[in-house]
This record gives structure tokens, sequence and C-alpha cells, in this order.
């Protein structure tokens, strides 16, 4: 099964396309300057990369919100509600994450401090699909990132957190599967992370 993925950047593409693969799916990368649309598609993963221009969410740029291209902005906002209106199901990492929820009305904090490139533990709440593929015990991951949630978009949960609070894992529990974490499981294939790829798969695969 051909799943959609987006990006930017085609030198940061391959652990993506390779966790997909792993998962057995086939990706079918979509990128501005590429392929537009999820038609003949069973699912979309939204990736890492530059912050989301904060105008989208009506605040003024902060000093260290860099790496803005609107143009990705606007596909992947489109993508989004396509794939809603499919009902496919969608995986958010990192950047994917926070256009998700700006995508349903959030907000985002622009940077926050102590999160970017290390490892921290997050802890997934009971009963929530995350907690399903990590377990609810405190669970140490890969951040690199310096924007966060800070108003959540209409129809998501909080399913984990940082012990600073900020917002580590959203879904939302009326759709099949629209699952997104704030760090990156494409780069720790051999943990339980895998476990996030091998569900989405199986949402796809229904």
């Amino acid at each position: 099964m051909r799943v959609g993925v987006s990006y930017f950047r085609e030198d940061k593409l391959r652990p993506y396309l390779d966790a997909i693969g792993a998962a057995g799916l086939e990706p079918e990368p979509i990128s501005p300057g590429r392929r537009r649309d999820l038609e003949g598609l069973r699912g979309l993963v939204l990736t890492g990369g530059g912050d989301v221009d904060p105008a989208l969410y009506g605040a003024e740029p902060h000093a260290l919100t860099k790496h803005v291209f609107p143009e990705r902005d606007q596909l992947e906002r489109e993508l989004i509600e396509q794939a809603e209106r499919m009902d496919l199901p969608i995986l958010g990492i990192c950047r994917g994450l926070q256009i998700l929820n700006v995508a349903r009305r959030g907000t985002l904090h622009q940077h926050v401090e102590g999160h970017r490139d290390l490892e921290h533990a997050v802890a997934p709440e009971p009963e929530s699909k995350i907690a399903a593929f990590v377990g609810t015990e405190d669970y140490s991951v890969n951040s690199r990132h310096h924007q966060a949630v800070d108003r959540l978009g209409y129809g998501l949960i909080v399913t984990a957190r940082a012990e600073d609070g900020i917002v580590e894992a959203l879904e939302d529990p009326e759709r099949r599967f629209l699952v997104a974490v704030q760090w990156h499981p494409e780069d720790r294939l051999a943990t339980r992370d895998f476990r996030i790829f091998s569900a989405f798969a199986k949402a796809v695969l229904k």
C-alpha cells in the first residue's frame, strides 16, 4: 500500500522512507515541487523540518523563528484536509505534530528551551494510542525541536508530555488513526518507536 510522505528537504527524507518501508508500506514523497495530492494513496505521514509560519495562527515572528516556508505550510494543510476528508490514517512527526495542531486552529510556542539535540523522558497517558505503542511508564525520546504546542487545536487531545509540561504527543480519538509525536521515531527503529510505524501501517492496511 502506498502512503504520502510530505517533505521539503530531500536530504532529510531517507530515514522516513526507510521507516515506512520497514513497516511494510510504500512511501510516495510529496513536496511543493512534486506530486501535490493523495489520490490513490492510503495514508499520510507529515515529517519534520523548519518552523511553521506564525502568521497562520495570528502571531508575530519570534526572533528565533526561522526556516519558514509558506509553500510547505500551504501544501501540508491541503494534504491534512484531504486526508481527513478521505478518512486516511495520519501520522505526524515533530513539525508534523505542529502543523497538525495549527491546521486544527491551534497555536504554537515559537521557542522553548531544553528540547533540542538531547534525550528526555515523556509520560504517555494511559488508554492512549501512544501508550499502547511505547508503554505507560516514562519513556526516553530523542528531542530536537524548539517549537511546541501552545493552545490545542480542536478535536485533539494530549497523550504524552515531557517533565516540563511540553506536549509530546497528540491524537484525535474520534478518528481511526490520527497520531502525532514531537520526537523522531524514524531514527530509532530498534526501539519501541518502531511500533508507531507498525500501528500506522496496520491502520493503512485495514
